[in-house]
């Protein structure tokens, strides 16, 4: 995971303040948003659950990388976590497609956040981050869906109506925020509608 530029320290990370996470595949990796895929990053947060020092409180399988929302104890537990994390993961992905190498290219990118408005916008690009990518006109299925199916979308309360899974659909298992941030304070800014495109964080 230090592999792909230069190594640069971390800042100071805080317990209460969230962070923002990117992982990035490499070319010669498969598309992410597959059934098969699914169940193997699912199979790996499970892993996850229950934590104190790392917990994964929301999600996102895009096609070429993952966002997730993260709370850690300090920063080097967020480090741990999310080697830990990234190799798990690259494992399980590997195990798939039946090949050998890395998945992941680099560093993963993380963003503290530090606002409760920065928390909302957060949380909106993360869950909705298939609309960005137009991943929700990829089918006639997609399409009619109102939440990501391939993010913790389903399991997040913070929408401005009230869905229904479908039928047989498993969600992502992810831990509840613990931080004032993500539990309450982002709410000053609106609910999330699940039709909003979100716009660049950077």
């Amino acid at each position: 995971m230090k592999r792909g530029g230069p190594h640069r320290a971390r800042p100071v990370l805080e317990a209460r303040n969230p962070v923002h996470v990117v992982l990035r595949t490499h070319r010669g990796v498969g598309r992410l948003r597959q059934r098969c895929m699914y169940h193997a990053i699912r199979r790996v947060l499970v892993r996850y659950l229950g934590r104190d020092d790392f917990r994964i409180a929301h999600l996102s399988i895009q096609g070429n990388h993952l966002h997730l929302i993260v709370e850690a104890r300090d920063a080097r537990a967020l480090s741990r976590g999310m080697q830990s994390f990234a190799i798990n993961v690259a494992r399980a992905i590997n195990a798939v497609w039946r090949r050998v190498g890395p998945v992941f290219g680099g560093r993963y990118h993380a963003t503290q956040i530090k606002t409760a408005r920065q928390a909302r916008n957060t949380l909106c690009y993360v869950l909705n981050n298939w609309r960005r990518h137009r991943e929700d006109l990829a089918s006639a299925r997609c399409m009619q869906a109102a939440l990501d199916p391939y993010a913790s979308a389903a399991s997040f309360d913070g929408w401005t109506q009230r869905f229904t899974a479908p039928a047989g659909y498993v969600p992502l298992p992810t831990s509840p925020p613990r931080t004032k941030l993500l539990r309450a304070d982002w709410l000053r800014y609106g609910r999330l509608d699940a039709w909003e495109k979100p716009g660049p964080l950077w």
